[in-house]
């Protein structure tokens, strides 16, 4: 079977820690010497009971300030090479279009214009199909799409979506886990940098 690739696009394309980090200090909400990491921001808030706030910035910065945010290094490449070697990438996220709280953000556009500012759309760029990028409202409509698209391997940061009872079986699951947070999983592969991306699914 020809090799078809799906890729998550938060956390697992993007990288946020700075970004959260950033927007954490500069409402006063963290002490400076947090780690910069999204997680660290996430579990401080929740600590000290404003979930509310970080459910809040969450919208801020997948919207208002998306613009700000960075690939991780060595995904863009990554997907480019795919790209000229002619095997198909397709992203496939999930997330709602409007925050749950806050300024009504629109997030799917904002991600858009991310990856139009990243080039990834622009052939002497990563080269991708606009059409090859989907951002589903749901879980559901997540692994749905992922079945649609034949994919042949799934990279995704979170375990729980690579492991859930709906997830397709015929697709090789990759854990994309930089962090190194989360204990090995039997039904997939990790990996921690894009930089060291199995070395079967770019083999020239």
């Amino acid at each position: 079977m020809a090799v078809r690739i799906g890729i998550d696009f938060d956390n697992t394309i993007v990288c946020y820690d700075t970004l959260f980090r950033k927007v954490a200090l500069e409402q006063g909400l963290i002490p400076a010497d947090l780690p910069n990491c999204k997680g660290a921001v996430r579990d401080h808030l929740r600590a000290v009971g404003k979930e509310d706030l970080w459910t809040a910035m969450q919208g801020e910065v997948y919207g208002k300030r998306m613009s700000e945010a960075h690939a991780f290094p060595g995904v863009l490449e990554c997907m480019a090479r795919l790209v000229r070697l002619q095997i198909p990438v397709f992203i496939v996220s999930h997330k709602t279009r409007y925050p749950y709280l806050g300024p009504k953000y629109d997030m799917h556009e904002a991600a858009l214009s991310w990856l139009i500012e990243q080039r990834v759309f622009d052939p002497a760029g990563v080269g991708l199909p606009r059409e090859y990028a989907f951002f589903e409202l749901t879980k559901q409509a997540k692994l749905q799409r992922i079945a649609d698209l034949k994919c042949t391997h799934f990279i995704d940061d979170l375990p729980e979506l690579l492991g859930d009872p709906e997830f397709p079986d015929s697709v090789l699951r990759l854990l994309f886990d930089p962090n190194q947070q989360h204990p090995a999983e039997r039904n997939c592969e990790r990996f921690t940098s894009w930089c060291n991306i199995p070395s079967g699914l770019v083999a020239a």
